[in-house]
């Protein structure tokens, strides 16, 4: 490949070139590698019918703020796209595409990098390759029959790509949720192995969620609210936990998984064995329920209520949610044949993926050892990981201050 600049990012989705913009800004030479042939980061993974959760007015790009007329509005996957391709074009970040890093190793203050197009050596690096790398399969996904079909969300396009009959989903974070209403609307019958993922409201005291978990993140501290910063998560575990339940789709709104039930999908609690064609669910629906609806209240709602009252913001109180106890009356197992369901879409995440590092930089849950970007191997530093700095730092509104801080700390290094 020939010679690089001292500062190679690896990736070009929201977070490296983000972090170009403000390398760019503090005058440090870069390189960009991106292992896709194409420009559109993690996006171009998604479904067909897929839009963003965040609205619009959070696509506050460095160098690129959102100027359009619907601020309130959700880019479906193709416009996320094409925003990422037009982002570079006006940064004009220095991006080689079709360029995968397959390994990388430390030596003598410099970094040895290995890709699919030559070797090559730079003095800094940024890990910018994001939260959604590798789709996570669970173990008994091998027990399914043959002629089920079966799929991560990864790899789902549209209804239309799965065969006629009924359809199980297995995980109700946000894609779960999304492609559960996008094939019930398309006429299939859905059963949902309901996770704990909380749900929150798509709007709360005047405001999209979003705007608050945003200005909560960015302001908090400066009112004694940190509740959305990394340091007070329960535990390393929660910087991986699943993001709240929303929908971009139809103008955004609330999923709900009691009222999904009403709605004729059937709820069963975590799928929990397959054996002969029969899937065995734990009986504890009425708990994950209760579960998933008390999780915006114990953590979210209590930060944006906190700053919003430190801050002294005139905000309206949130109408109080009717208490609701209706349960479905699902057999713990059922039977693949006699249920239908002739194939699985398997809603389980992803997975961080930093294989290619040939160093000792990873902690047990294969997150890199890090404080605000800044690795424990001198001259590394990483970007767009959940959690990295606050609740905000992996997603395309927010991803933009970590690069900020970021940027300066690859200068001074």
């Amino acid at each position: 490949m020939g010679s690089a600049p001292d500062t190679v990012i690896i990736g070009a989705g929201q977070a490296g070139l983000a972090t170009s913009y403000w390398l760019t800004q503090v005058g440090v030479e870069h390189q960009i590698l991106e292992r896709r042939d194409s420009l559109g980061g993690a996006y171009q993974d998604r479904w067909d019918g897929f839009f963003m959760n965040t609205p619009n007015f959070t696509l506050d790009l460095p160098g690129m703020p959102y100027t359009g007329d619907a601020p309130d509005d959700f880019l479906p996957r193709t416009a996320v796209v094409n925003l990422l391709r037009r982002y570079a074009d006006v940064i004009n970040a220095p991006v080689l595409t079709g360029v995968d890093v397959t390994r990388l190793s430390a030596s003598n203050g410099t970094f040895s990098f290995e890709t699919s197009q030559g070797r090559l050596a730079a003095k800094k690096v940024v890990l910018a390759t994001g939260a959604y790398q590798v789709p996570r399969l669970p173990a008994m996904a091998a027990k399914l029959p043959k002629e089920v079909r079966q799929l991560h969300t990864h790899h789902y396009r549209s209804p239309q790509q799965l065969p006629d009959g009924a359809v199980l989903i297995v995980g109700t974070g946000q894609s779960g949720g999304q492609i559960a209403e996008e094939l019930h609307e398309a006429g299939r019958e859905v059963h949902l192995a309901v996770s704990t993922c909380p749900e929150a409201p798509r709007r709360y005291r005047g405001h999209d969620i979003l705007y608050w978990l945003l200005e909560t993140g960015k302001h908090g501290p400066e009112y004694g609210v940190n509740a959305l910063t990394r340091e007070a998560l329960p535990s390393p575990a929660a910087r991986l936990a699943c993001n709240p339940l929303l929908s971009g789709t139809d103008g955004g709104h609330d999923i709900h998984l009691r009222e999904l039930g009403r709605r004729g999908m059937h709820l069963h609690g975590r799928l929990e064995n397959i054996d002969d064609g029969d899937l065995t669910f734990t009986d504890d629906l009425p708990e994950r329920l209760a579960t998933v609806e008390a999780g915006f209240n114990n953590r979210m709602r209590k930060a944006i209520d906190g700053y919003i009252a430190a801050a002294g913001i005139d905000a309206p109180e949130q109408p109080t949610v009717p208490y609701d106890d209706w349960l479905p009356s699902e057999p713990a197992t059922v039977n693949l044949a006699d249920a239908g369901i002739t194939s699985v879409v398997w809603a389980t995440g992803y997975g961080l993926d930093f294989s290619f590092l040939n160093m000792p930089l990873l902690d047990e849950w294969g997150y890199p050892k890090q404080k605000a970007g800044v690795t424990e191997q001198a001259g590394l530093f990483v970007v767009g990981l959940p959690w990295l700095t606050r609740h905000y730092s992996s997603i395309l509104g927010g991803v933009g201050m970590d690069a900020k801080l970021l940027a300066d700390n690859v200068a001074h290094a």
